[in-house]
């Protein structure tokens, strides 16, 4: 359930030959603009135009297409197959958001960090003395002429929601002393998405999370959490400066966040240190080490304890990634993976300058990112349009070689042996995972008891302890809280599997330099085999006359195989987490039977019916159990992949092959669209190059008299 505020539904229309979306006014593209230095803007806007006039040559396409098979009662495979991709294309937004997670304890400072980046003081409430985000909080940047809210509520079922909603949502009756008691709603509310007017200071696209705690009491909440991790590309850690060294929350918090990388879309983590600008300047001289030059006054003080806490945590945290992800691994090679920042100095600047407080460098770290996926995003944008538009064309050819259907005959036989030895390949690669998983059973086998009575023994009795372990219970072996550490026993006793096959994991799913364990390149590597074969068939038989659909062929094979990743990375977070839910179902018979109990020392008899029941788990093959159903989603991720591709090459070599005279004779003359879409394909190297040049020539000039550089005026 939903609220949506200043926003109005629209309605899905599932026709075949449907309009497809407007193109957005020039003026909003202007003001995302905005948010970008004039060599950024130039780029970007290049790679805009690139992306509107490769949408205007859809358009063009789609419609000539739809008019003339209009024209037939009977519409051609073929051509349904293209009304469809070209239709999905249109549709496709221009750019998926790009999620950066605003990770921390309460009272750490996320939201008055994003009050700071967007430039906005008092935007999300902030608050020294209490718990003030108690929801997953989304702020991106809009056209809209005014704020807009999403509130996603709970749940909407029947009379339960009903009873529930009465204490929050009506007034009550007035105190005593005549004030109005408090009304609270945020217990109904999952999340809220946030979109500002117009920001100049972050540009749309990318979205801002408020991730409060580590988890929520209330299960639906606590799901939400935990996939708005796991979505975000990006996770900030924040700390305050006084909380950083040390503390078991903010190592809880490190954990969670490297397993985002682990089973999530994060290819980046980074420490952000908040409240930066707080130090007690006599006490810091006191412990300073001798032998360095003289502090004069509070700001050296702040910018030397700054720059060494920088140091030594961006040690700590490569150690901590070093241990869990692959050498090669994108967050490893960051070039800051820790900051120092303080908000409430970038409004003041007392003490610290504008750029001082880094909230400048982290609007430019996020200004980059959203460049970089743009020119990603559009290159392979254009280039499967090309390819559709190869294919278009290619219909209209009344010239046909004799001996083509040998070729493609030929052709089929070389794919099936290709997909034959990728289905091997991924065994090979999946094989890796067999010897880190056997020794993480033997070791899980070992350790159990001692990690159990680690997180049920409290040094101070169990005091106040029965009702934790009580909802620990009733949520199967899970809870959390917004102010206590949070409490996973299926995680916990599973953790010596991962802290084996996380690091062969993290290899598998890599995107990084290609080694014999990495899946993606064995695709990579099948995708450059059909596409060689495909060259060497139109070499050696002369597809002169056929030059456009030889070019559709090896086109679309990339669009197809880079599908795939997306696919991928979808199941990943699903076989990491295989461990601890194959643990969690067997023993949610002992964690119903614990929370029946009540009465006197009910909470040592929790204890006890747990222990038990782990103990007669753990006999009877829990930990196989486990890595069995890991194994058997790793080989249902291969069959998966081998039959995405059986299927879709299958179609797109029928697609290319001789479809029979007059078959497409009413299709549209679309050559004027193919030939604009081919000068489209070829700009894309153009744009990557004047980008390079034109970022060379600004810091030259920047370098050499910085005061008299102004924007670039080629900026087309």
């Amino acid at each position: 359930m939903e609220y949506l505020v200043g926003l109005e539904p629209h309605p899905v229309d599932d026709d075949l030959f449907k309009e497809p979306m407007k193109k957005r006014r020039r003026s909003d593209r202007d003001q995302r603009l905005r948010a970008f230095p004039s060599v950024e803007q130039c780029a970007l806007k290049e790679y805009e135009k690139l992306e509107s006039r490769t949408r205007r040559v859809l358009s063009n396409t789609y419609q000539k297409l739809i008019q003339s098979v209009f024209l037939d009662d009977s519409i051609p495979n073929g051509v349904k197959y293209l009304v469809n991709r070209l239709l999905t294309l249109i549709e496709k937004p221009p750019l998926d958001p790009i999620y950066i997670g605003l990770f921390g304890s309460t009272g750490a400072g996320k939201s008055s960090l994003i009050n700071a980046i967007i430039q906005q003081a008092m935007f999300l409430p902030v608050s020294g003395e209490s718990i003030c985000t108690s929801c997953v909080v989304q702020v991106s940047s809009g056209c809209c002429e005014q704020y807009e809210a999403k509130i996603h509520l709970l749940s909407d079922q029947a009379g339960e929601l009903s009873v529930k909603l009465d204490p929050y949502i009506r007034t009550k009756r007035r105190d005593w002393d005549g004030e109005s008691a408090e009304t609270h709603i945020w217990p109904l509310i999952k999340h809220v998405e946030v979109t500002l007017s117009k920001s100049e200071l972050i540009p749309e696209g990318v979205v801002l999370v408020d991730i409060p705690g580590t988890g929520d009491f209330n299960s639906k909440r606590d799901e939400m959490w935990k996939k708005t991790i796991d979505k975000c590309s990006v996770i900030w850690v924040i700390s305050d400066i006084e909380r950083v060294s040390g503390g078991r929350a903010h190592e809880d918090l490190l954990s969670e966040s490297i397993k985002a990388c682990q089973r999530g879309f994060c290819r980046d983590v980074a420490l952000v240190v908040t409240k930066a600008d707080k130090l007690h300047l006599p006490e810091y001289l006191r412990e300073r080490k001798v032998g360095k030059q003289a502090i004069q006054s509070q700001r050296e003080a702040v910018l030397e304890r700054n720059e060494m806490i920088k140091l030594q945590r961006n040690r700590i945290l490569k150690e901590k990634l070093k241990r869990k992800l692959p050498a090669d691994s994108k967050a490893l090679g960051a070039s800051d993976l820790v900051y120092t920042v303080s908000a409430q100095e970038y409004w003041q600047q007392a003490l610290l300058t504008e750029e001082e407080t880094e909230i400048p460098k982290l609007r430019e770290y996020i200004r980059k990112r959203l460049l970089d996926k743009k020119r990603r995003t559009v290159t392979k944008y254009v280039t499967e349009a090309f390819g559709l538009l190869l294919l278009t064309d290619s219909f209209n050819c009344p010239e046909n070689l004799p001996n083509e259907h040998l070729h493609m005959s030929g052709l089929r036989r070389f794919v099936e042996e290709q997909v034959q030895l990728l289905e091997k390949a991924i065994d090979q690669c999946f094989a890796h995972m067999a010897q880190p998983l056997h020794e993480g059973v033997r070791n899980a086998r070992t350790s159990y008891r001692r990690i159990l009575r680690a997180c049920l023994v409290r040094s101070r009795g169990n005091q106040g302890f029965h009702q934790t372990l009580k909802a620990v219970c009733l949520k199967n072996g899970i809870y959390a809280s917004r102010t206590l550490p949070r409490i996973d026993l299926n995680e916990a006793i599973t953790q010596p599997i991962y802290d084996q096959i996380d690091p062969v994991f993290g290899g598998i799913f890599r995107a990084g330099t290609p080694t014999g364990s990495a899946l993606m390149p064995h695709i990579d590597a099948f995708k450059h085999s059909l596409q060689e074969k495909m060259m060497e068939i139109g070499i050696r038989n002369g597809w002169k006359y056929d030059n456009c659909k030889k070019r559709f062929l090896i086109q679309e094979i990339s669009a197809i195989l880079g599908g795939l990743e997306g696919h991928i990375l979808r199941k990943k977070r699903r076989i990491y987490e295989s461990l601890t839910t194959s643990v969690q179902s067997d023993l949610k018979p002992c964690y119903e039977e614990a929370a029946q109990i009540t009465g006197k020392k009910a909470c040592e008899k929790m204890k006890d019916v747990i222990r038990r029941g782990v103990d007669q788990q753990v006999a009877e093959g829990m930990f196989e159990r486990a890595q069995e159903r890991m194994q058997h989603q790793l080989r249902q991720l291969k069959n998966g992949i081998t039959e995405k591709v059986k299927g879709s090459i299958a179609t797109m070599l029928t697609l290319a092959s001789p479809q029979g005279d007059g078959l497409y004779k009413e299709l549209a003359d679309v050559r004027s669209e193919y030939k604009e879409m081919e000068k489209l394909h070829r700009s894309l190297r153009e744009v990557a190059e004047n980008a390079v040049l034109r970022r060379g020539m600004q810091d030259f000039l920047l370098r050499v008299s910085p005061s008299k550089v102004g924007p670039p005026k080629a900026c087309i």
